[in-house]
Parts: C-alpha cells; structure tokens; sequence
C-alpha cells in the first residue's frame, strides 16, 4: 500500500531543513502535518484545516507522538487571507488531496503565494484525472495546476509521480 501515496517518499523530494517555516493547507487529520513535523524539528508547521474534528484528532495525534512544533489553525484558505499567517512567513506550504475539494483554486494558490518568503515552496499533490480510486467529481489536472500557478507567478520546479492515483508538483515564488 505504500505505493497509494506516501508521505515520508513525497517529502524527500523537497530539500527540507529542520528550521523551515511551513504551513499544511486542508490538514485533515494530520497525515502529512506529522511527518513534516518530525522532519522540521527546529522549525514550526502550521496545519489549517475549516473543520474542527480533523483539527482535533491532529492535536490528539500529535500529543500522543509527542511532536510540540504543530500550532493548528481552524480557519478557510478559500478566503482572503484565509490561512491567518503573515505574508512572507513561511518557507513551504502544502496543498496535498486539497484542491480537487475547492472551488476557487487560484485564489487558494495565491493564499500561498502570498504566506511564502521569496524562494519558498508549494508542494501540490493531488488525484490523478484518470486515477480509478478516490472522488470522481472536481478533479484538477497537474498542466492546469501549472497554467494557474504561471499565471500568478509561480515557477515549476519538479513534477513527479506522487504515487499510483497521485501527481506531484512543486512550485517556487
């Protein structure tokens, strides 16, 4: 099954330093928040989530494996400003299985932009069109993700297959 999608493969692609700023948009319940969390020992993870149980079960999670360097956020990155960080406070942000569940997609890709330090990161990791497993309604393609990610102004560093239903992508402001 680790060939579904996994996140500790994944997050090796990225050059990742253990004091990085970053922040998980759509966090759900933590499954990519922990292992970047453990990777940046020095540094602090935002993970944003608009439900309140998904947030809850993460802070349980987290407790439980005794990683301190998570600070959740209940709030919408659909909205302006939605993820509450700073501009240019953050080093890497995720958008992991999120954008096939929203509908303003450039508006969540300029959210990231706009909490990135100059330099930082986007990992977009997302369901592939095709993928025989997983919701068949809303999915995006990754040359799409491209093409609204040029338009405000991202570069394509990398894209990758992210795991057998999954494509990759990182973006560089």
């Amino acid at each position: 099954m680790n060939d579904f999608l996994n996140p500790e493969k994944v997050l090796k692609k990225l050059r990742l330093k253990e004091e990085m700023t970053a922040a998980d948009f759509g966090c759900g319940s933590g499954g990519w928040v922990i292992p970047l969390a453990k990777k940046l020992e020095a540094g602090i993870v935002y993970a944003i989530d608009i439900l309140e149980e998904p947030i809850s079960a993460l802070r349980g999670k987290s407790d439980f494996e005794n990683v301190l360097n998570i600070k959740t956020i209940l709030s919408d990155v659909e909205k302006k400003e939605g993820s509450k960080l700073d501009t240019n406070s953050c080093d890497l942000v995720l958008m992991t299985n999120l954008l096939f569940q929203i509908e303003d997609k450039k508006g969540v890709l300029e959210e990231g932009k706009r909490v990135l330090r100059e330099g930082g990161r986007i990992l977009v990791v997302d369901w592939e069109l095709d993928a025989a497993l997983g919701p068949q309604k809303d999915r995006i393609s990754l040359d799409r993700v491209e093409k609204i990610a040029k338009e405000i102004g991202f570069k394509t560093e990398k894209e990758f297959k992210a795991g057998i239903y999954h494509w990759g992508l990182i973006l560089v402001k």
